[in-house]
């Protein structure tokens, strides 16, 4: 029986443009195993928070899965109707956005956000059940009672962040998903929203998607790190791999390019260039503009993923 909880399978998803297609995910294979934290990582426009939002089925418009299958518990996630897609969010499947002041209802008190949670899928939960969950979740969190009633504009970009992972969790789904979890906060704040997550992923035994370009959230939080770039999977190992020797030259590139203080450098290398217009892509494969070992083949098609040693890596340093 297999311990995927999640199994991603030659997905894509498109935007059209008025210059032409965006190939923002662009046929990407992954399975999550149940219980991990798998970190995501890549450049702002690798495709990450595209893919965490098809899991949902929540890619907005224009955009739109163009192919391939999410299997989870072994229902493909692609095919159900939108009934049972709207019965899976919250409750099995959770996401964290990037910016909780856009996603909280700013003329909703807080109270009013678990209510309507709540009642989308227990109907018949009585006002009091609702009052009492909601704090219990609330002080979990480390959020006074009393802030129950407030509006999100009276709370710190932090307890709103609380308020929002509160949400996701109150129906104790089985895989959170985290879109930049701490992009909008300072580097305290951050670390408190971390441990908390952490903490959540023990108490819940949740399975965790963490998108980040954070090297260095992945590095405390993650048990494995897929890397993405330019709507694909460049290279996925666990963790100890990725960090003892990163194959793929982009996710080496990644690595140079955060700070280091264990390091004896004053100067942060840089990747050179820019990522690739998504409508007109280089040919072969697409970080061989910047790539400092690309040769001849590198130019004619993109590389496959190819097992290396148990890891995977696209790149044609390694075959395929």
């Amino acid at each position: 029986m297999s311990d995927n909880i999640l199994d991603i399978q030659r997905l894509s998803v498109a935007y059209q443009s008025p210059y032409g297609l965006v190939r923002a995910v662009d046929d990407v294979s992954i399975s999550i195993l149940k219980g991990e934290v798998l970190g995501l990582v890549g450049e702002s426009g690798s495709g990450k928070s595209t893919l965490g939002l098809a899991i949902l089925r929540l890619v907005p418009p224009p955009g739109r899965i163009v192919k391939g299958s999410i299997f989870y518990n072994g229902v493909d996630l692609l095919r159900v109707d939108d009934e049972t897609i709207q019965k899976i969010r919250g409750r099995e499947i959770s996401m964290v956005f990037q910016d909780p002041s856009s996603s909280l209802n700013p003329l909703m008190k807080i109270k009013d956000h678990f209510i309507e949670l709540f009642r989308t899928h227990e109907p018949n939960i009585s006002d009091k059940d609702v009052e009492e969950r909601s704090i219990e979740i609330l002080k979990r969190l480390g959020i006074p009672s009393e802030r129950f009633n407030d509006y999100p504009h009276q709370l710190s970009g932090g307890m709103k962040q609380r308020v929002y992972i509160g949400l996701a969790i109150a129906l104790n789904p089985k895989i959170l998903i985290a879109d930049e979890p701490t992009t909008a906060l300072d580097v305290l704040i951050e670390a408190q929203i971390l441990r908390l997550l952490n903490r959540l992923k023990r108490e819940l035994n949740l399975t965790m998607i963490l998108i980040t370009h954070n090297m260095g959230v992945v590095a405390e939080n993650a048990d494995r790190i897929a890397v993405m770039y330019a709507g694909k999977l460049v290279e996925a190992a666990s963790k100890e791999e990725i960090f003892a020797e990163p194959l793929h030259p982009y996710t080496q590139g990644l690595f140079e390019s955060a700070p280091n203080f264990l390091r004896r450098v004053r100067n942060i290398a840089s990747i050179p260039g820019e990522p690739p217009d998504l409508i007109n892509p280089p040919s072969g494969c697409l970080f061989n503009p910047r790539c400092p070992k690309r040769f001849d083949k590198c130019l004619k098609e993109h590389p496959p993923l190819i097992d290396v040693g148990g890891r995977i890596v696209a790149c044609y340093l390694y075959g395929g």
